[in-house]
């Protein structure tokens, strides 16, 4: 065989490996792409927080991880979609790219169309502010929220629990929910009395569970405030409710945030 030929024939196999690597880096790197679009969609996914409502827990552009697999219960920190107006309308992203990167989770989700606050109350339950000593109740249980309520840096004071009195019970398929910076949360409460269009009064501020996108579980950015999150021992003796109602139930005068 000529030198020209077996030159010719080392280029072609040449050829043949780098095609061969290329493939085998395609295979990978799309097989990454549909591992981590389905743990996005099935198992757990990214979200910026974009208010302060949520402080001290979670701080304004905190990265959080919200799980998808197992389900919520009062005193977890859930994330939302918003179908019931209490938000401005949603920016559309218009970055291909990034929205791409949101989809496959590579990439936090910062729309505006999503929520976050705790569950106070699921359905059927009794929720009330204040008792005597200014706490939320639940089924009659009064909440020790000092863990999580929010505090002035400067002097240390902590939010009351709720500085608006409210009495509801919490309809089928809902949720009650607040932030825990009850000074800065439009959260159930500021929605007791919205428009409802026809629909029983107070129903847009409860949280239908099919809104639910999943719990948050850690702060994974920054780095620095790395840390999980669980859901407080308060809740741990809240007893049952009873059978949820069709509708919400308020009792007492009209609530104003």
């Amino acid at each position: 065989m000529s030198a020209s030929a077996q030159s010719g024939g080392g280029r072609h196999e040449t050829w043949w490996a780098a095609l061969s690597w290329l493939r085998e880096i395609a295979i990978v790197v799309v097989g990454a792409l549909i591992a981590s679009t389905l743990l996005r969609l099935f198992v757990a996914q990214m979200f910026v927080i974009p208010s302060g409502s949520m402080e001290n827990t979670l701080l304004i552009h905190d990265r959080v991880a919200v799980q998808k697999i197992v389900g919520f219960q009062r005193g977890d920190i859930i994330v939302f979609r918003d179908t019931e107006g209490w938000l401005a309308p949603a920016k559309v992203e218009d970055d291909p790219l990034k929205k791409a990167l949101i989809f496959v989770g590579l990439a936090p989700d910062e729309s505006s169309n999503h929520l976050i606050k705790r569950v106070i109350g699921v359905a059927g339950d009794h929720v009330t502010c204040c008792d005597a000593r200014g706490r939320v109740t639940v089924n009659g249980t009064a909440l020790n929220e000092g863990d999580y309520l929010y505090a002035d840096p400067t002097t240390g004071r902590q939010v009351e629990p709720s500085s608006v009195a409210f009495d509801v019970v919490v309809p089928v398929g809902t949720v009650f929910v607040m932030g825990d910076h009850r000074n800065d949360s439009a959260d159930s409460r500021c929605h007791l009395n919205d428009d409802t269009n026809g629909a029983p009064p107070g129903s847009r501020a409860f949280i239908p569970v099919g809104n639910i996108v999943g719990t948050a579980v850690a702060v994974v950015y920054p780095f620095d405030r790395f840390h999980g999150i669980s859901r407080p021992r308060t809740f741990e003796n809240i007893p049952a409710g009873g059978v949820p109602p069709s509708a919400p139930v308020l009792t007492g005068p009209k609530v104003v945030c």
